[in-house]
């Protein structure tokens, strides 16, 4: 099963449109998992249209109407493996500790917020995903976003895909 993790899209305030990389890898994904920070309600339309299935949740950015077509926390199972998807998890310093406590039934926990690709397994609990944002690298030196592959309970090919600058 390819998944294509992204977060923070952040359109039309960050950038005008999505990226075609992204665009193209949400043709090819069998899940996309969107971490939130919307901002409007076409991204998340457009999201709908093109994904065979979406998970996904609201950010701290996002408004009523993406609130309440969206949830804080979202969960599913795909492959064999518990995701649950989350917008903030905090600051990065204890992340591990808290989400291990916060969900402790997940094998892998997908985030966003501060737009820093992060990859790191907490003892005890799940795996922590964040695919940065692929259109809003704030002090990174890429936009990016995540693939992988879920397959029989286990991750493989988890790749952090680096996009070019904009023009």
């Amino acid at each position: 099963m390819r998944l294509l993790l992204t977060s923070d899209t952040h359109v039309p305030v960050r950038a005008k449109r999505l990226p075609d990389a992204l665009l193209a890898e949400m043709d090819r994904a069998d899940v996309v998992i969107h971490a939130g920070d919307w901002i409007d309600e076409a991204t998340l339309d457009l999201f709908e249209a093109r994904s065979r299935r979406l998970i996904a949740v609201h950010g701290n950015n996002d408004g009523p109407p993406l609130r309440r077509r969206l949830a804080e926390v979202a969960r599913a199972e795909l492959a064999g493996l518990r995701f649950g998807v989350v917008h903030e998890t905090g600051a990065a310093t204890g992340r591990e500790r808290r989400c291990a406590e916060r969900f402790p039934d997940l094998d892998v926990l997908v985030f966003g917020h501060s737009h820093i690709p992060w990859d790191t397994e907490a003892p005890g609990g799940p795996r922590l995903l964040n695919p940065g944002s692929p259109t809003d690298r704030r002090r990174q030196p890429y936009c990016t976003y995540l693939t992988l592959t879920a397959a029989d309970g286990a991750l493989h090919d988890v790749t952090l895909h680096r996009l070019p600058p904009r023009r």
